[in-house]
């Protein structure tokens, strides 16, 4: 049987969100099954070798810039040809647009579940799909992703990097999406210092090439701790998981690290400084700490000059401990 789960929300987050339901569609028909997402979601750097999907298919579209290959009535007609090569069986649209349920029926699929239509407004991302999944396949899916990651690989690494059983080896995810989500360097070398005072830790920072975060990432290779770190921006998620793995946890940024870190089962501190609370809370790998002051966190609540590192190294000393 050829199924279709198409996800097309942006970024690497929200892939992971949605792995358990798409693996939930794969272990009930007993097949592996075939995903559409955009290139963005970086799928094909960390889900190559899961056992439950087939086919990554990239959908080229931009909603903003509007010139990916599949945007657009003519992009439209591209992505049915494109999909009609697969002759897919049944699709799942974890979408209610209804442009994915014409492009489904046009590219041959005869059995279509998807999301209530014309109902985007205010749909909960986790809560959505899990009603979704229940609706059609009577099946009740928690919401805690999983990535595996080669041990050989996770050996290997671990002798590159020389990483010592006894350190506490820290993956520190100082980048993000956006400004308002990259807590300052000033905040991380505070737990730093502290967690250097009272254990031998070696840090692991994961960032991007945006200029700001590497203005932060500088700051920190700068600083009295910099014989202890070890940067990773050059590096694809493929080679960095194996060294997440190898860690004995991560304190993140709201960014694609705290939601890999956590998949692959390394506890991980969630600073949220503006962003809502469910993407640092989803996964019960996850320990999420909000701006002093606030209530809760959500868009626009711009807290990252308030995250306490004190309050970080509490949570860190609960979970090592």
């Amino acid at each position: 049987m050829k199924i279709l789960a198409i996800q097309n929300r942006k970024g690497i987050g929200d892939m992971i969100i949605f792995l358990p339901f798409i693996e939930a569609i794969s272990k009930k028909f007993d097949t592996p099954i075939s995903i559409l997402v955009k290139e963005n979601s970086k799928a094909t750097q960390f889900l190559n070798n899961n056992k439950y999907i087939k086919n990554i298919i990239i959908l080229d579209r931009d909603n903003k810039k509007k010139n990916g290959t599949h945007d657009g009535i003519k992009g439209s007609f591209k992505l049915i040809e494109d999909l009609k090569k697969y002759d897919f069986e049944k699709v799942f649209i974890f979408n209610s647009s209804l442009r994915y349920n014409l492009i489904s029926k046009l590219s041959g699929v005869k059995k279509i579940y998807q999301y209530p239509l014309f109902k985007k407004k205010n749909q909960h991302i986790i809560k959505t799909a899990q009603n979704f999944i229940k609706k059609e396949l009577n099946l009740m899916v928690d919401s805690n992703p999983k990535i595996l990651v080669d041990s050989e690989k996770v050996k290997i690494t671990k002798s590159r990097y020389q990483i010592l059983d006894n350190q506490i080896n820290i993956l520190l995810g100082i980048g993000g999406s956006g400004n308002t989500k990259r807590i300052p360097a000033e905040i991380f070398l505070k737990f730093m210092k502290l967690s250097s005072a009272e254990h031998n830790c070696k840090y692991f920072l994961a960032t991007g090439k945006d200029e700001e975060e590497q203005k932060i990432l500088n700051t920190i290779l700068q600083s009295e701790f910099k014989n202890k770190c070890v940067k990773l921006d050059d590096l694809n998620i493929i080679d960095i998981l194996p060294i997440i793995k190898n860690c004995k946890i991560s304190i993140c940024n709201d960014s694609s690290f705290s939601h890999l870190s956590s998949a692959i089962e390394i506890p991980t501190i969630v600073l949220m400084a503006d962003t809502p609370f469910l993407y640092g809370s989803y996964s019960p790998q996850m320990h999420p700490i909000i701006p002093d002051g606030q209530n809760f966190v959500t868009h626009d609540s711009l807290g990252k000059n308030k995250i306490n590192p004190d309050k970080i190294f509490s949570k860190f000393k609960e979970i090592i401990n």
